[in-house]
């Protein structure tokens, strides 16, 4: 009687993950496909091709756009990948467990939760004003690397402490070195795990707002030909479009719904290379383990 009990519990419990499960598909489904419907209609090669024309929406394009939030992207990450891995490859393989360890780690998670306003505003002041780096490429690309750095250092750490200590251990009886051992044995078993937290990072980055608004240009129709110039975003844009550009609400809300589609296309294309990347990786080693 009480295996039955436990099996039809078993049951239900698994019916209702099915169904929290779904109901989470549905909304991003519903989500994209809400924003496709409407995107679709801004889409045209003028639009990805041209200029804004912030006096005249149907006359313009997202060009500059597209390639500021790719190059802010490639900022963003150029500073915070490194930087993090390196971070999680201390907390992970060389840190002792004392209170200095657990302060650095209690303060990387602090900083995951920081509101990106704050984000933005010390880079405002900091890299904006105080360092002299104005407006630029750089300010917003260096405040987005602050924003994700804590992702990056939490998914590398963790990622290399589910390395089996095993594989530890043989490298080191082979007369491996500790830093070879991490570079060519731990690193290339958290490969997979590595690559996740920093998609995970770039989602957040790419798609961030207020943080670009603080750090770069505004209404910028051009493209930026070195780091300290003005650089214009997909979520600027977007934003600049619905609250202080002049344009019917009707106007207004096809081209913010456009770029919106633009950004979820570029992000999923990014997730895509990244995740095919990181299976071929898994597969690789997997051959090679077998």
């Amino acid at each position: 009687m009480e295996a039955m009990k436990a099996k039809v519990g078993e049951r239900v419990i698994k019916a209702c993950m099915c169904v929290i499960a779904l109901i989470s598909v549905a909304v991003l489904l519903t989500v994209v496909g809400y924003i496709f419907f409407y995107g679709m209609h801004a889409i045209s090669p003028g639009f990805l091709l041209k200029s804004p024309d912030y006096t005249a929406l149907d006359r313009g394009g997202i060009l500059p756009q597209i390639i500021g939030s790719l190059c802010l992207l490639g900022v963003c990450l150029l500073f915070a990948v490194p930087l993090g891995i390196a971070s999680g490859i201390y907390l992970a393989e060389y840190a002792t467990e004392n209170v200095i360890t657990k302060s650095v780690r209690f303060f990387v998670e602090c900083l995951a939760g920081i509101p990106s306003i704050v984000i933005g505003l010390f880079g405002l002041i900091f890299l904006v004003y105080y360092l002299g780096f104005g407006p630029s490429l750089l300010s917003g690309g260096l405040a987005l690397g602050f924003m994700i750095l804590p992702w990056t250092v939490r998914a590398s750490e963790e990622a290399i402490k589910a390395v089996p200590d095993s594989y530890r251990e043989a490298s080191l009886a082979l007369g491996a070195s500790k830093w070879q051992t991490v570079r060519g044995v731990v690193l290339k078993s958290a490969y997979p795990g590595i690559i996740t937290g920093i998609l995970l990072g770039a989602g957040k980055a790419i798609g961030e707002a207020a943080v670009i608004l603080l750090t770069t240009g505004g209404l910028v129709t051009y493209l930026p030909h070195s780091l300290l110039d003005d650089v214009g975003a997909l979520p600027v844009y977007i934003y600049m479009v619905l609250t202080v550009v002049p344009a019917s609400r009707a106007v207004a809300e096809s081209y913010a719904f456009g770029a919106s589609l633009v950004l979820i296309s570029i992000f999923m294309l990014i997730s895509v290379f990244a995740m095919s990347l990181r299976n071929r990786y898994v597969r690789r080693m997997s051959v090679i383990r077998g």
